[in-house]
């Protein structure tokens, strides 16, 4: 886990904020792991935040390859399932904390803010350059991002 990360998520749950995680994991669809290796990992993520007095409210993921779904990051389907599971949330009043290219595409496309973490140069995805230029910020950190949107609530 990266540095910050629990802290960061901790003051989201404080300030009564809804912390959903949303994921593309396309592995599945080539093999590469399965759907309880994604659940394993998230259960694991979910006890280690717990120590930290943090918690994720609902995990999504995508299992599928590229153009056999709705809710592939930038598609929508995932938001619309967590709509399903908790129907107060509204695109307009949310905000999408990333790293790539899809997840900016995914909260541009539902009118959310969209926030872009850069981290660790050496390991940004492809498409980096074209998030960073249609967020709406940009952060190194996830603990920054989560700090700025927190000041403008």
């Amino acid at each position: 886990m990266l540095p910050g990360v629990p802290e960061a998520i901790a003051k989201l749950n404080r300030a009564a904020l809804r912390v959903i995680v949303v994921s593309n994991q396309r592995g599945i669809a080539l093999g590469r792991f399965s759907s309880a290796d994604v659940e394993a990992i998230h259960t694991a993520f979910q006890r280690l935040l717990m120590t930290h007095g943090a918690h994720v409210d609902a995990f999504y993921y995508c299992p599928h390859d590229r153009l056999e779904c709705n809710c592939r990051k930038p598609l929508p389907g995932m938001f619309e399932q967590a709509r399903g599971e908790f129907p107060e949330i509204r695109a307009t009043t949310s905000a999408v904390i990333g790293d790539s290219l899809p997840d900016m595409e995914f909260g541009r496309r539902l009118g959310m803010m969209t926030i872009f973490v850069d981290g660790v140069p050496e390991h940004q995805m492809p498409g980096a350059e074209k998030a960073i230029q249609i967020a709406n910020m940009r952060f190194d950190s996830l603990e920054a991002a989560v700090d700025a949107l927190l000041e403008r609530r």
